[in-house]
């Protein structure tokens, strides 16, 4: 019996060893979810209701993330909270704002000098010069994904086959939902429109959709009356027909300019806190997305 027990453990030791990853936040965990399908089931700091731009560790958020093998983030623009502890701890760390293959969306000038309160982007509230919602993009998360499974081979080279094979299947799908998604959008694409916050460029930019503007740049900045103003006129005109809020932040902002309006109102997620994680479900977020526009923006 003394020789039982620790054989046992060596016939579990695979399951008991798989490489724990820990993801920043829900979409990242979503996309690391398919990659490591058959190994191991990622785990997420933030709840998805929650937003990165200020949210503060707590005691057993430090905990977790000195347990994990392998911490997935997007980087000090998105997720400042972690920074400090990220440059003490030992564990592997993949930042997706330091890889050089990712293709990320360049802020524009007029997006740092909007005026929101007299503010002029230099101040820290913003997300820095490159947009981090790199999982709204069709190429930028087919290139991250890329880069998990190659730093998940390489700390678990015993399943590196599993890991390649799994983003090999991510690639194949995402092409095919991405015809789908196109022809789904492809009726409101001239349809105006605004939303909460700058989140969403990549999907515009991948759908050809006719973004109008945003109330703010990033939500932990209040739009100036300028803005609020423009946003009014726009809607009188009705150059844009709907807006868009978001779960994460409910502003009575929205709701004030929409006032003697015949502007709908639409609501995008871009954490997708309503998404169940689980096979697919980067797939069923971001088609949730499309359906969101499409409700919004298609004819009565």
């Amino acid at each position: 019996m003394k020789f039982f027990v620790p054989l046992l453990s060596l016939l579990l030791v695979g399951s008991v060893n798989a490489t724990q990853v820990l993801t920043s936040i829900k979409p990242i965990q979503m996309i690391v979810f398919e990659i490591t399908k058959g190994v191991s089931e990622p785990d997420v700091l933030l709840d998805s209701t929650t937003s990165p731009h200020d949210y503060a560790l707590k005691p057993s958020d430090v905990k977790r993330l000195k347990k994990a093998d392998l911490i997935v983030w997007y980087g000090h623009d998105l997720e400042p909270f972690l920074e400090k502890i990220l440059e003490q701890t030992n564990n592997h760390v993949l930042t997706i704002s330091e890889l050089s293959d990712v293709d990320l969306r360049t802020y524009s000038p007029e997006d740092h000098h909007d005026g929101h309160d007299g503010h002029d982007g230099h101040d820290g509230h913003d997300h820095g010069n490159h947009d981090p919602h790199f999982w709204l993009g069709m190429k930028q998360s087919i290139q991250v994904a890329k880069s998990i499974s190659e730093k998940l081979s390489a700390l678990d080279p015993a399943n590196e086959k599993v890991y390649q094979t799994n983003y090999t299947n991510f690639v194949s799908k995402l092409d095919e939902s991405n015809k789908k998604w196109r022809k789904q959008l492809a009726p409101v694409k001239k349809v105006g429109y605004y939303v909460f916050h700058d989140a969403y460029g990549y999907f515009e930019q991948d759908y050809g959709l006719n973004h109008i503007g945003e109330f703010t740049v990033s939500p932990d900045r209040k739009p100036g009356a300028k803005t609020l103003i423009e946003i009014k006129q726009t809607l009188a005109k009705e150059e844009a027909k709907c807006v868009f809020a978001e779960p994460q932040f409910s502003p009575a902002v929205i709701e004030s300019v929409l006032r003697g309006s015949r502007a709908k109102t639409g609501q995008l997620d871009p954490l997708g806190s309503e998404t169940a994680i689980g096979p697919d479900s980067y797939f069923n977020f971001i088609q949730s997305i499309t359906d969101s526009f499409v409700s919004c923006l298609a004819n009565e």
